[in-house]
């Protein structure tokens, strides 16, 4: 007799509501060169968002269990696997070798029990919890492939993020602030500036009520074409759409606009005056690595880092959890326990 687990099925593309929890799930079983984990932790992306709702271009094999991000305990190793044994705990890079994403292309971790390569696993430290290590790979990964890898962004730098208060958002400002910058946050409500500002954004501005461009270029001056004065030194902005042109104005002469996303729309307005009268830099950074992964858990290890969750919600709570992240609701991580 099969066993089966409780997962959080996505049976055919729609709106979150459309989303099922199940309990006659198989629980998968460890094949050559793959472990299974007892999933302690996985969380919700906006790109889970994307996925229930269906991509062009994009075919995901339905049924699927949700979920990208995930951390667990290895409970049952496949023929071939070393240097690993029952009862590890590990970070997955949902990442699957050769076949694309998990929890979009194949099962993922809002279950139980997940299967994954072994290819895929980072060792945890002792002091990292499955809540803090399964915040980590889409949001906080990205976000430091883009800011430490790149080498993008130095102490003194005027730093404006747009989304602030979203996973990749608030990796974004603790990581800029680590590393010196000055730092201006922008959200859509007063609870999210109050809590931005906790974090240690030296700004914040509600962009529902304040065009961000007019305040940086009002608090910063107006960036010139011949000298370096005025402006922005770097603008985050993975959201696109509308926030696109106006990204452009406030930046200084020789500045630097970094994009990982595209949430409000990937093809916005476009002047290419600005790019080229201010000598701008538009720099792209596309996913993460395990060295990013491994970085931030060493972070967290010591103390220098804390993922922001705003929410731990069990398997029968997580659709909500989604709408949640869809509505722009969320400060930092959903989190489901399953």
């Amino acid at each position: 007799m099969t066993a089966t687990m409780k997962a959080l099925l996505l049976k055919q593309h729609g709106d979150v509501t459309d989303l099922t929890v199940v309990d006659d799930y198989p629980v998968p079983t460890a094949d050559a060169g793959h472990v299974v984990i007892r999933v302690g932790a996985s969380s919700f992306n906006y790109h889970d968002v994307f996925t229930v709702k269906g991509m062009p271009g994009i075919k995901v094999p339905l049924p699927v269990i949700i979920g990208l991000d995930m951390a667990g305990e290895i409970t049952e190793l496949g023929e071939g696997v070393t240097g690993w044994k029952v009862g590890d705990r590990v970070l997955v890079n949902p990442l699957y070798p050769g076949k694309g994403l998990m929890g979009e292309m194949l099962d993922g971790g809002m279950a139980q029990y997940c299967k994954v390569s072994v290819g895929q696993l980072i060792r945890m430290p002792d002091k990292v919890s499955f809540v803090d290590a399964a915040s980590l790979p889409v949001a906080y990964g990205t976000a430091h492939r883009m800011l430490v890898t790149h080498k993008t962004v130095k102490a003194g730098d005027k730093v404006l993020i747009l989304g602030a208060s979203g996973g990749v958002g608030t990796g974004c400002v603790m990581l800029a602030k680590q590393l010196g910058c000055e730092v201006i946050a922008c959200a859509g409500s007063q609870d999210k500036m109050d809590r931005l500002k906790e974090l240690g954004a030296d700004h914040v501005v509600n962009y529902r009520e304040t065009d961000f461009s007019k305040w940086a270029i009002e608090k910063y001056g107006k960036p010139q074409r011949r000298n370096y004065e005025g402006g922005v030194d770097v603008v985050i902005n993975f959201t696109g759409g509308d926030t696109w042109a106006p990204s452009l104005k406030c930046v200084k002469r020789g500045g630097s606009i970094l994009v990982c996303g595209a949430t409000a729309g990937h093809d916005p307005k476009e002047d290419l005056r600005y790019i080229w009268s201010f000598e701008l830099k538009v720099i792209g950074s596309n996913s993460f690595y395990d060295d990013d992964l491994a970085a931030l858990m060493d972070m967290i290890q010591e103390g220098t880092l804390k993922p922001v969750v705003d929410k731990e919600l069990s398997l029968e709570e997580a659709a909500e959890g989604l709408r949640m992240i869809r509505d722009r609701e969320v400060m930092g991580k959903i989190v489901v326990t399953p």
